[in-house]
């Protein structure tokens, strides 16, 4: 013994023999995590230990009786002029069962099989489990006890190696099976390995030698591949959690329902009821009710707001003859009241208020029966807007930019109609209406987020709030007032401006084009 501490050549065979111990010990390894998997995670790692501590009795065994081993490449019997040794056959059978179980497991993740039942998940035998364990080292044995008897002389260097290969692989075990669970493209390459494992071990029990350098070359290259593909994947994912959170789960929550994802082309006559498509689980008006509540949180107070320049107001210097004729002609409910201009508020009321002041006194009293107007600044989000509508009983809210000029009045209904469409008063008309299968008529004030709901397209939001209507979109498209008739594609549609004035763009129809269109 002391004579084998002192030999440089049994250090060199033994560290050369684990090296080798544990490449041919990878395949077992691999296996073992994926049989591993089938037991309840409490008991995985016990699977793991005694399973690989049997196996390491099992090969120091193995190599107490080398003199046995040695007779097992002698001939038992011949069929076809081909002889079968005891090693033939164990590599038979073992290249045979893991053809069949590799398989088997292939089929159960492709199909997409799980092991279920309607209370709890069904798991395998604990002791069926550590008996596939050892029963598969014995045929991965083997080739590693031969290859320690050929290379190494002495009995003591051969168990050595072995002890130090099976506690190397009880602790890369642990970290293996976690990694390969973690990763189910992994799990299906272990099992192409195995199959390859399986086919030379079979070509080998049949005499045909394929060399393990071969099979390594192949294992390598695509781990090589895989790792790439996962190092990718990752990157991917990291690139993905820039985005906010909200944005995310909204997209998905959306692709889940069946709206169209950013970058899917837009497919002309795509209407939801038609023959040939298949009938949508859930319809675009649903789909549209949920983007609306999705995005709620992140729309301000400007962009669900009416424009000053459709606010209707009562001004108390007109005469009282006119403004009641005003309030009877109008279907609004609740109107600000002001002095001269929309500037001058003085209050918020009732249509019905108002006219019984007038019935009753012929004029408005301006210091009795107007409510104290609320003010919130255009930059408030809507979920805040929702708590100040809340808290105003029934009254609009005018809204302020940063300098405190008023630019909006907002209602419950228009946040309402953020979430549900358009519900348009007895004097207004669609802002979105669609003509034909694949064209709209647009208002130009029309707000953007209705109008990707009603196109189903992606992209026409300002990122930065700096418009919040179609006009804005096209002005900003085209640095300024477009002509009449100027065109503008986005997303497979064609934005043609119909009607515009020295100040604004009144509408715009929108086609959808055909998906072959080269502007698209």
């Amino acid at each position: 013994m002391i004579e084998l501490l002192t030999d440089p050549a049994a250090w060199i065979g033994l560290l050369t023999l684990v090296v080798l111990e544990i490449v041919l010990g990878i395949d077992n390894l691999i296996f073992i995590a994926i049989l591993a998997e089938k037991l309840p995670p409490h008991q995985r790692d016990r699977a793991r230990l005694i399973g690989l501590s049997l196996a390491l009795f099992m090969r120091l065994a193995l190599l107490s009786v080398v003199s046995w081993l040695v007779t097992l490449t002698t001939p038992l019997f011949t069929v076809f002029g081909q002889g079968f040794s005891g090693r033939d056959l164990i590599l038979l059978v073992g290249g045979l069962f893991l053809l069949f179980k590799a398989t088997s497991e292939l089929h159960e993740r492709l199909e997409g099989v799980t092991h279920t039942t309607a209370s709890s998940a069904a798991y395998a035998s604990f002791t069926l489990v550590v008996t596939q364990v050892v029963v598969l080292d014995a045929v991965f044995s083997l080739d590693a006890v031969i290859t320690a008897v050929g290379m190494v002389e002495h009995l003591p260097v051969m168990m050595a190696a072995v002890v130090i290969s099976i506690g190397i692989m009880l602790w890369a075990s642990k970290p293996l099976t976690r990694f390969v669970n973690a990763h189910p493209t992994v799990v299906v390459l272990c099992l192409s390995f195995l199959l390859m494992i399986g086919l030379s071990l079979v070509a080998e029990g049949l005499g045909f030698h394929i060399p393990k350098g071969y099979l390594y070359g192949a294992i390598g290259f695509s781990v090589m591949i895989e790792t790439l593909n996962q190092w990718a994947k990752r990157n991917a994912m990291k690139h993905e959690a820039r985005r906010p959170l909200r944005d995310r789960t909204a997209e998905s929550i959306i692709r889940l329902l069946g709206g169209r994802a950013p970058g899917e082309p837009a497919l002309a006559g795509a209407a939801p009821d038609a023959g040939s498509a298949p009938e949508p689980t859930f319809a675009v008006e649903e789909r549209n009710m949920v983007s609306g509540v999705l995005s709620l949180a992140e729309r301000n107070v400007r962009s669900v707001m009416t424009p000053r320049a459709d606010i209707s107001w009562v001004d108390l210097n007109d005469d009282p003859e006119a403004v009641r004729e005003q309030l009877l002609d109008t279907p609004h409910g609740i109107f600000p009241v002001c002095r001269g201009s929309l500037d001058e508020v003085v209050g918020v009321a009732r249509a019905k208020d108002l006219l019984g002041q007038l019935l009753r006194h012929g004029r408005i009293d301006e210091n009795g029966g107007l409510r104290a107007p609320i003010y919130v600044p255009e930059s408030t989000t809507a979920i805040r807007l929702i708590d100040t509508l809340r808290g105003a009983r029934g009254q609009l809210a005018l809204v302020n930019d940063e300098h405190g000029t008023l630019t909006g009045v907002v209602t419950p209904i228009d946040v309402l109609e953020a979430i549900a469409g358009e519900f348009p008063d007895e004097d207004e008309t669609l802002e979105i209406l669609q003509t034909a299968p694949d064209a709209w008529t647009v208002s130009g004030s029309a707000d953007l987020h209705l109008l990707e709901q009603a196109l189903q397209t992606h992209g026409l939001v300002s990122d930065d709030d700096s418009y919040t209507s179609v006009a804005g979109f096209l002005l900003a498209r085209f640095r300024g007032l477009p002509p009449a008739h100027a065109s503008w594609v986005h997303d497979g549609y064609d934005f043609v401006v119909t009607d515009v004035d020295a100040q604004r763009i009144r509408t715009v129809e929108v086609r959808r084009l055909p998906v072959d269109d080269p502007e698209t």
